[in-house]
Parts: structure tokens; C-alpha cells; sequence
């Protein structure tokens, strides 16, 4: 078992950010740009060839044209190259998936960032030391009590420090300003409280 390094002082914080059914919308990218401010480098691949869409239904079926798989190996093409120094993975929704996933399969991964949603582990899934942080809203449609308390246990079980920050009556993308999940307020403690997970990392 490798146990997740610890970055060294005063490096910077690289990142990888996917995006959610939706595809690359604005708001991701003001979402990169925000965590660009404070001096994070951020890359924001775009798994979707270019679509986006107004209609969750659509980014679903986009995604189910694509495929699970496909979708995998284009983050992976990405993040590969830029994992060798230790990435933190981020993701929204779908994206948090994602990132989940590569980050469980990086021991070089450095944090892993999820906003509104997560993703299965398998029984022998193994993260030692990883810092994982999840948003999402409370209750939320895709992401019951009782599958969070599973998930939280799993990723315990497979080693992980995590952290789970619950919002009450957000939407399930609350933090999409052009979509009708949107809660201004919890955005804005989402990215207070992801800040300060991220400055730690950087910390350290």
C-alpha cells in the first residue's frame, strides 16, 4: 500500500476540474477562474467535443452516447500527463465521478474535491491519507442519506480523510448560476470552505 504524499511548502496547487452532464459550461469556467485567483493552476478538459445544453435530460443522453468508458479514458488522456508532481481532482456532479475515480486510481493524487456528486468504490478501493471534501445539497435526488453514509464509510474504510458539507434546500447544481438549482448562499460557502481545503493542501 503507497500512502497519498504530502506536497512541499509553498508549492502550487495544480488541479484538474470536469464538468457535469451539463458539459463545459460557464459557470465551470468561472469556477476555474475563481480558484485561479488565489493562485491555484487549473485545467478544465472538456469531455464533451465542444456540446453543452440547458437540459439535464440532454447532458444525460450526451453522456450515455459517449460512454462511461470513453469518458474515463479522455480524462485520463488529460490528467495523465499532469499527475506526475500530484494532482488535486475536482469535479461537478458527473465530474465529480470522474474524479473521483482517477483520484482513487493516482497514489500520486494529492486531493480530491467533489461538488454534488460522487461515485461507487469497488471493496478493495484504497486511498491512504487521500483529503477528500464533498458539497452537495441536502436532501439531494442523486445523492440519497443512506448512499452518503455508504460512501462516507467505504471511503473511511479505503483509507481517505473526509469531509462531508451538506445544504439545505439547494438544488442539485446549486452552484450553476444559470440553472434553477442555483442557491447564491450556499455557493458561496461551498467555495469558502473548498478555499480553505485547498489552502491546507498547499500548506502542507
Amino acid at each position: 500500500m503507497v500512502a497519498y504524499p504530502t506536497p512541499s511548502e509553498g508549492r502550487p496547487v495544480n488541479i484538474v476540474l470536469f464538468h457535469s452532464a451539463y458539459g463545459l459550461r460557464p459557470a465551470v469556467h468561472a469556477a476555474a477562474d475563481r480558484l485561479r485567483e488565489v493562485g491555484h493552476e487549473v485545467h478544465v478538459p472538456d469531455l464533451y467535443d465542444g456540446r453543452t445544453t440547458e437540459s439535464l435530460e440532454e447532458g444525460l443522453a450526451i453522456r450515455e452516447e459517449i460512454g462511461r468508458d470513453e469518458l474515463l479514458m479522455r480524462a485520463v488522456t488529460v490528467s495523465g500527463p499532469l499527475s506526475e508532481h500530484g494532482l488535486v481532482y475536482a469535479g461537478f456532479s458527473l465530474g465529480g465521478s470522474i474524479a473521483q475515480n482517477l483520484a482513487l486510481a493516482d497514489s500520486k493524487a494529492r486531493g480530491l474535491l467533489l461538488l454534488h456528486g460522487t461515485s461507487d468504490l469497488a471493496d478493495d478501493a484504497t486511498a491512504p491519507g487521500l483529503p477528500v471534501q464533498l458539497h452537495v445539497a441536502d436532501p439531494d435526488p442523486f445523492e440519497s442519506d443512506d448512499w452518503l453514509n455508504a460512501w462516507y464509510l467505504r471511503m473511511r474504510k479505503a483509507g481517505a480523510d473526509v469531509e462531508i458539507h451538506r445544504y439545505r434546500g439547494a438544488g442539485h447544481l446549486y452552484t450553476d448560476p444559470a440553472l434553477h438549482d442555483h442557491d447564491p448562499d450556499a455557493t458561496e460557502r461551498t467555495w469558502a470552505i473548498a478555499l480553505d481545503f485547498l489552502a491546507d493542501l498547499d500548506a502542507e
